[in-house]
This record gives C-alpha cells, structure tokens and sequence, in this order.
C-alpha cells in the first residue's frame, strides 16, 4: 500500500508540475500493481481501484487523457477498471475511444453509460463492432437521429422485436432510416411488412434507384411492387415456410379450424396465424397480414368474421402484439360489440372491395406519392 500511496502521490504532484511523462509512468505503474494482484482483489478493493483510477484519469491533461485513451481502447490487456474510468469522462473526446472499440468493458458499463451520458457518448456505443440487445434497446430509446441510424446500419447490434418495432415507427418520416432498417437481414418479417406499408413510396423508390433491373417491375403500382419485395422475402423466411407446410398439411386433411388460428395468435406466432386465416378467409395472404399488422382493430375483425372466427379468437388477434394497439378493457368491449353486430356478408363485401381496389391499385400507374392503404370496418 505504500508503493500505491506514493504512485498517487507522484501523479498529482506531477499534475501540479504539468509533468505528463510522470503522471504516464506512474498511471503505467499503477495498473501493473492492479494487475499484478488483482486475482486476489476483493470486490470492495475493486471498487477502491475503480475509484482511484476515475480520480487519477480526471487530473491528467486533456490532451494526454484522449491519447491515452486512443492507446488503451486498442489494447485487450486493459485493466476493466482503468477502462471504465476513461468511459465515464463527461468529456466525450475522453469516454468515446473505450466506448467504441475496448473490450475491457463489461455489458453493465455499457448499459450505464447509455442510460445517462450525453449523446457522443451514445453514438461512440453505437460504433461497437458488436452490442447486445440490452445496449441497443437504450440507444433506441435515448439516442438521438444520427445514433438510432448508427445503431441500424450497424450489423453487429442485435436489436430486440420491440427495438425494431420502434426503429419501423421512426422510419415514417425518415427514408435514409427505413432504408438501414429495411436492409438489415436480421429484421423480423412481420416489422418488414409494416416498414413496406409505412414507407412504401419512399422505400420504393429508393430500390428502385438502387436495382435498376427492377424499373420494369416498378411500372406497377406502389401495392404490387411492395408484394413482390415481401413475396421474396415469404420465401426466404424459415418461420414462413415452416408455418406454410403446417397449414398446408391441416388443409390437405381438411383439418384446418378455427381453433388453430387461436392458438397461434395465442402463441404471438405471426407466421402460423396469418396463414391460416388467409386460408380460412379465401383472401390473399397479403391481405391477413395487413389484417393483423393493422393498428385499426376494424380490419382483423373482418377478416376475422370471414374465415368464421369467434369473438375469443378476434380477441386474440386483436391483442397480438405485433400491432401493438394496447388495447384497454373499454376498447375491447367495444370491439366485442361491433364484432358481434356485424353480419358476415357485410364483412365480405368490405373484403372483396379491399381485394378489387388493391387490384386497380395494382393495374395503375407507379403514383408520385401515395398514403398505405389501409382496409377499414364499417361501423
């Protein structure tokens, strides 16, 4: 303890001096005496260190601290705790080195410094080769445009259902960020889906920019070139294919119920729900998933009154959490009235009206701009 109260001593006299070389050496000094024990460190005199190491960083020279910082963030040897005192500076230029690129730091400090540092600190997180959905989750919530677009195109955060759901929602207004969004691989197809209906226009666009060998396709309307995109990634999706050879098989047999698009709403299976209930409703499967995905409840109730559902499995759908409607108990009872109230025919006839105008939709020329459509309930 000797050595270490005079290693202290010899930074802050040097800061005092304006010694820089010392205040190294001895910082130097110090983390090889934290190493040199550390096994046998309890976790108060961790703690300790932590501290020592926080008060020590602060007395440097700005201009020494990033440059050491710059050295250390490159180095996997670092001590966590000399790394943390450098990645909770409120000076960015300080923190941003070992946020960004040192793997000495732990998931919590990264948790912490996301959920109260400004927002440099929180675009050097984003730059991470790699980020846990915990981390991403508070960038999303927290970050500012140029960190949630960090975290989007970055393809080593893995980011939660609920973060891409939040990331769909801000891409409305945004195309440069529907666009990081809609290239990620890993994002969920029910989220693609909504992105498409979002932006399509923008999103459209802006591949059809990118892939000049779709212009031609892209003579289209907006509807039919947004199908065919997510036709292609139905495709590519495992959980659709999986869903499809199930239903597939019910339906072959003949055993194909109502009951399995309960349980599948039930099990917030996306796949599996809105292929049975394309099935059951003779509609295009298009159509279901805009159903489901749909924040008007109007819309799954009349899909769902057409492929013979009961109110508990209107219900259900309606409380997928896919759409994210947040239904309150007032909500429901009055979904439950106008479900009850509306005869099948009449849900039919809104059916065959969405499928004909998606269909002169489809027959149109590609519009300059154009709001989603959306099928809506009558009453």
């Amino acid at each position: 303890m000797t050595m270490f109260n005079s290693l202290v001593n010899e930074i802050q006299d040097a800061a005092t001096s304006g010694s820089t070389k010392r205040q190294i050496r001895a910082l130097t000094r110090i983390t090889d005496l934290f190493l040199a024990g550390s096994a046998g460190y309890s976790r108060r005199q961790v703690e300790l260190f932590d501290e020592v190491f926080k008060t020590l960083v602060e007395v440097i020279e700005l201009k020494t601290r990033v440059m050491l910082a710059e050295r250390l963030a490159a180095d996997p040897g670092t001590p966590p705790a000399l790394a943390r005192a450098f990645a909770t500076s409120d000076t960015a230029a300080v923190a941003a080195p070992m946020l960004s690129r040192s793997t000495a730091l732990a998931d919590s400090d990264l948790i912490a410094s996301a959920g109260s540092q400004s927002q440099d600190h929180l675009y050097a997180i984003a730059q991470r080769e790699t980020i846990s959905e915990a981390v991403t989750d508070i960038l999303i919530d927290r970050g500012e445009r140029r960190v949630v677009h960090a975290v989007a195109g970055n393809e080593g955060a893995r980011i939660s259902d609920g973060g891409f759901g939040k990331l769909v929602q801000q891409s409305g207004g945004d195309v440069m960020l529907a666009l990081r969004v809609g290239a990620r691989r890993d994002i969920p197809r029910h989220h693609f889906v909504k992105l498409l209906e979002t932006a399509s226009v923008e999103v459209c666009s802006k591949i059809i920019a990118a892939n000049p060998t779709l212009a031609e396709v892209a003579q289209g309307a907006v509807t039919e070139v947004i199908d065919g995109i997510n036709g292609e990634v139905r495709k590519a999706c495992d959980d659709h294919v999986k869903a499809k050879f199930r239903i597939k098989r019910l339906t072959e047999w003949k055993e194909l119920k109502e009951g399995d698009v309960h349980s599948a709403a039930r099990a917030q299976d996306f796949e599996r729900t809105v292929t049975a209930l394309s099935i059951l409703a003779s509609c295009p499967i298009e159509v279901a998933e805009r159903a489901v995905l749909n924040p008007n409840p109007g819309a799954v109730q009349v899909i769902a009154k057409v492929a013979g559902c009961s109110w508990a499995t209107a219900k259900t759908l309606l409380l997928m959490e896919v759409a994210d409607r947040k239904m309150s108990k007032h909500d429901l009872d009055r979904a439950r009235v106008n479900f009850e109230e509306l005869e099948w025919r009449t849900a039919k006839r809104v059916l065959e009206f969405y499928e004909a105008r998606r269909t002169m939709l489809a027959q149109a020329p590609l519009p300059v701009a154009a709001e989603p459509v959306e099928m809506q309930a009558a009453g």
